[in-house]
């Protein structure tokens, strides 16, 4: 029984991992079942077993990659006291992650783009749960007097979008870096550590940080 348990749990894990790498590179309306299949190595009746169509797959990739970059920032947070540590720490940690795992932005832009319509309610659900801790860090920091003049909403797209698109668009970028007829500073060679120190400063700029 402790088998099978565990050859179970292996290919659910298989099918998420590699339902991910899908999702991402072609979206949820081109991505095929059947193809999910030959790449977990797996029957498509077996990843219907686990997960009882596409959707439900989907919500369960979702739910996934939203879980590890919460549990990402939250473990990052506990090691800052102050709010500015804590919103550089949020900052830089996602940008990590997103660099680390790809698929993220990828499919978070994917998603949004389409306004949540293959699963508003536990994309909404996820996603308010990250905006939550950030939100918290500026008012913290504004109840501290560190940070002023905070719309949390705003500042959260300006983050999370900019990286998003900085690694989702890293490939055109340096394609457009090697064009002749135009110079664009289009930011080619930046790591994302430089990218997320940069948005750090800016963003503790415009919150006009004291250094407290």
């Amino acid at each position: 029984m402790k088998t099978q348990k565990r050859d179970a749990e292996a290919s659910k894990r298989a099918i998420i991992t590699h339902a991910i790498a899908l999702f991402s590179e072609k979206g949820y309306a081109s991505a095929s079942m059947d193809e999910l299949a030959k790449r977990c190595g797996l029957n498509k009746a077996m990843v219907f077993y686990y997960f009882k169509n596409k959707k439900g797959l989907y919500e369960a990739v979702m739910q996934e990659v939203l879980d590890q970059i919460q549990e990402a920032v939250m473990e990052e947070n506990k090691t800052h006291t102050r709010p500015k540590d804590e919103l550089a720490g949020f900052i830089r940690t996602y940008a990590k992650f997103a660099c680390e795992h790809p698929y993220l932005p990828a499919l978070l832009l994917k998603e949004l783009s389409d306004s949540g319509a293959v699963v508003p309610d536990m994309l909404f659900g996820s996603m308010r749960k990250l905006f939550a801790l950030f939100s918290d860090i500026l008012k913290r920091g504004e109840e501290q007097g560190c940070f002023e003049d905070a719309v949390p909403m705003i500042l959260y797209f300006m983050v999370l979008g900019t990286l998003n698109l900085m690694v989702t668009t890293k490939p055109l970028r340096l394609k457009a870096a090697q064009l002749d007829d135009i110079a664009l500073d289009t930011c080619a060679e930046c790591d994302i550590d430089e990218i997320a120190d940069y948005i750090v400063e800016k963003m503790m700029y415009m919150l006009k940080e004291k250094n407290r």
